[in-house]
């Protein structure tokens, strides 16, 4: 933790990922090391096809690095991949498109970005509470000012049993789909919990509880994981009284200076935050091999296709 501030970054993640939710696959990680400085790239591979080490709940993926030179060692771990083990082709998602960048510049590979997803987020360093609750549209101000009489919330800083039992049964009863794998977030729950970095929010109404978030708070952002409310209290907004509870939170006790939605480009979040920035799909086809070639030649035929029946 000291050495990684993002948590997408740490062995604790990786850990949590391969024993509860893994992805198909066998698990391969790649060090390159000079001197002070470090890089890998968790990977999981079937066949000669390999992967990143990641799934739904991963918010964010991407070559982990330490040392002021570490990004130069990029092209050594997929120069190694390519003749070690001869891989066609390496698919990595989601990416930023910085992180994507740093994987694009190595001999031997050709790459394939495309755009898979949206990061929405807002800067709130020069913000207080008041000052960036007035910079939200109307109409979400006015659902909240009418609302929250009947809408009760709670931001718990540390786990708790209830409360998260309480979150499960939300989940349950909401509009998302099933959730892929409870006991890998109540155990990254539990293991963030003893870090400090829990907010977990319940909105009630006449003392049940109706919708649930589950934030972390570490090194200056707050990032939202998962927020849920059940499908038949909807009417009563009690995710929206619950969102505002949990920025106000955020901003004035825990004062981070961003706050970050996760993926998805859903139209709600431009009403919460300022700023999107795309994500990216990157394919990586091995140029060394006549089936990588033909792979390429293939992924590219395709995206073209894609694009001509959109327009």
């Amino acid at each position: 933790r000291a050495r990684q501030p993002r948590i997408f970054d740490r062995i604790d993640w990786f850990r949590l990922l391969l024993r509860h939710c893994p992805p198909p696959g066998s698990p391969l990680i790649v060090r390159a090391r000079r001197g002070d400085s470090a890089a890998w790239l968790f990977l999981t591979v079937e066949g000669r096809e390999a992967s990143a080490l990641a799934n739904w709940y991963t918010l964010d993926f991407g070559p982990v690095l330490r040392g002021g030179d570490a990004a130069a060692l990029i092209p050594t771990i997929l120069d190694h991949l390519r003749h070690k083990f001869g891989y066609l082709w390496i698919g990595l998602e989601p990416l930023t498109e910085e992180r994507a960048a740093l994987l694009t510049t190595s001999p031997g590979w050709i790459t394939r970005p495309s755009r898979t997803s949206v990061n929405w987020s807002i800067d709130t360093r020069a913000m207080d509470w008041e000052s960036y609750w007035q910079a939200r549209p109307g109409p979400l101000r006015t659902t909240v000012a009418r609302r929250q009489r009947n809408v009760e919330t709670r931001v718990l800083t540390r786990f708790d049993a209830d409360a998260w039992d309480a979150y499960e049964r939300i989940y349950r009863q909401s509009w998302k789909p099933e959730e892929g794998s409870p006991a890998f977030l109540r155990a990254l729950a539990g293991q963030e919990s003893e870090a400090g970095t829990l907010r977990l929010g319940l909105a009630l109404i006449d003392g049940a509880p109706v919708a649930a978030q589950f934030w972390l708070v570490e090194n200056g952002i707050a990032t939202i994981h998962k927020l849920a409310h059940i499908e038949s209290v909807r009417a009563h907004s009690p995710g929206t009284v619950l969102s505002a509870a949990m920025f106000r939170h955020a901003i004035e006790q825990d004062r981070v200076h961003r706050i970050d939605f996760g993926t998805g480009d859903e139209p709600y979040k431009a009403d919460w935050m300022d700023s999107a920035r795309p994500l990216v799909r990157l394919r990586l086809w091995n140029a060394t091999r006549f089936s990588g070639l033909v792979g390429a030649a293939r992924d590219t035929a395709s995206a073209l296709a894609r694009r001509f029946r959109a327009s």
